[in-house]
């Protein structure tokens, strides 16, 4: 964490858990999306993309210096993109608790097409984009199921 761009990378150090940092990268994104839950949709959406955009860089730079493209301690990309979950599911704690379940599982197995994806896209913005893409199925599936039963 010699750089800032570490600090940012590694989710100020909830990527150095030692057991499962995507999880604790996600779980810092709850209460700044809580905060952020009182601006407009407008604001909360611009400070997500400044979020992403400041998370290709950082993943960029510490994948970089880390010598592995999408490090496992680096969880500014969950961070990110659980905003933007946040951002759009309503603010009861079921729907979010939903979210947050169906983003993690998203996000570790990598259905199609994320893993492909994944793998054509390096860098920080290769890093960031695969859990955008979590973020869209987690919020489909959420769409679907309040369509559905609700």
């Amino acid at each position: 964490m010699r750089h800032a761009a570490h600090v940012i990378a590694l989710g100020f150090g909830a990527g150095r858990a030692p057991v499962a940092p995507g999880t604790f990268g996600t779980l810092l994104a709850w209460p700044v999306g809580w905060a952020l839950g009182d601006a407009s949709a407008g604001v909360a959406l611009v400070t997500i993309a400044v979020l992403f955009l400041i998370g290709v860089w950082a993943c960029g730079v510490t994948g970089r210096d880390l010598g592995v493209h999408d490090h496992g301690s680096m969880v500014w990309d969950e961070f990110v993109a659980f905003l933007l979950v946040l951002a759009v599911v309503p603010r009861e704690l079921a729907w979010q608790a939903a979210a947050f379940g169906l983003f993690r599982a998203f996000d570790i197995v990598k259905p199609a097409p994320i893993r492909w994806f994944e793998r054509r896209y390096t860098g920080g913005f290769g890093v960031m984009f695969d859990d955008l893409l979590a973020a869209g199925y987690t919020l489909l599936v959420l769409a679907l199921a309040k369509r559905l039963f609700f």
